[in-house]
């Protein structure tokens, strides 16, 4: 299993994205996050095709934290079911990884 995680989830306004982003790196169970929007979404749901706005969060943690980030995300998202989806950071710089680890450990 990958030590590192990108994980990414979308909200449907930048309001939202900003307080979602602020509350888990506050908590230090990301990193950092990205913001990136308005993007066009096209999908799939409850049997119908849609297409809309959203704002993607990207998100850096490690496999330690993911449980407690995607509980919080899970929790605190304006959608019931939102997509979240973490990809094993496979390789990246020292310093990079460094950061991730350094500000994903609980404070005390």
């Amino acid at each position: 299993m990958a030590d590192y995680f990108q994980v990414s989830t979308a909200t449907p306004t930048r309001d939202q994205a900003v307080e979602l982003a602020r509350t888990v790196v506050s908590r230090r169970l990301a990193a950092g996050a990205q913001i990136i929007g308005p993007v066009i979404s096209a999908w799939w749901h409850g049997g119908e095709f849609g297409t809309g706005e959203e704002w993607q969060l990207l998100l850096k943690t490690t496999a330690a934290r993911y449980p407690e980030l995607e509980a919080h995300i899970l929790k605190h998202h304006p959608w019931q079911k939102p997509e979240l989806a973490a990809v094993p950071i496979q390789a990246g710089s020292g310093a990079c990884l460094e950061w991730i680890a350094a500000n994903t450990t609980p404070l005390t």
